[in-house]
């Protein structure tokens, strides 16, 4: 089995394939690779798309690498294949994202990424460091996550869905910010799970075992 992280030069992969391949050593769950060629993510058993940065210069970043979103499309969506979005790489799930400008997102789940407002004028955007998972939804790479759980934050954008079945996990901060999105083969973390200690590799090693 293989599974594909896509570097499109948004972001340092190292802690993340570090992460997936640990956990892939522990699990036996075949080969991590990072890779920029379509090949590599059109033979892939699964997919993963980082992102660090902001949603329009992700989504720019991505569309420059000739035929990349194209094998991701073709293997997230034609052939079926798992996928995890991890922040940017999440929030480009969305319809579009208004960051700076309106940026059309991939249109995968349904809803639009924008600013967080806090009720709470004492908390400060970005939303940053550690918080507490509540989960929505049970879903196959969340099992043993418990509210409670808690997951590393650095995000000034959050994912509002359309659907309120597609939000799996929100966070408390001055009101609910989505954490966990997903719907069929997709699942998307506005945290990074490869900074989020135990639960996040959890999260990985459940992610790398999921057949939906």
């Amino acid at each position: 089995m293989l599974t594909v992280l896509i570097d499109y030069e948004s972001g340092n992969l190292h802690s993340a394939q570090k992460a997936f391949q640990r956990m892939a050593r522990e699990i036996g769950a075949g080969e991590v690779m990072v890779s920029d060629r379509p090949e590599d993510v059109a033979r892939a058993d699964r997919v993963v798309l980082p992102g660090d940065g902001a949603f329009p210069a992700c989504k720019r970043a991505l569309m420059d690498h000739s035929g990349l979103f194209e094998a991701l499309e073709e293997a997230v969506i034609a052939r079926a294949r798992p996928f995890m979005g991890i922040c940017i790489g999440m929030q480009m799930l969305a319809d579009r994202g208004l960051e700076y400008e309106e940026t059309p997102g991939f249109g995968w789940i349904g809803g639009e990424v924008v600013q967080i407002a806090p009720e709470d004028p004492s908390l400060k955007v970005p939303h940053m460091g550690w918080n507490d998972l509540v989960i929505d939804a049970p879903h196959p790479v969340l099992a043993g996550v418990k509210t409670g759980r808690h997951a590393y934050f650095v995000h000034s954008w959050q994912f509002r869905v359309k659907d309120p079945a597609h939000r799996l996990a929100h966070v408390d901060y001055g009101g609910a910010v989505t954490a966990i999105v997903g719907r069929d083969n997709m699942i998307g973390t506005q945290f990074h799970p490869e900074k989020s200690q135990a639960t996040g590799l959890g999260m990985i090693a459940n992610f790398l075992r999921w057949n939906p």
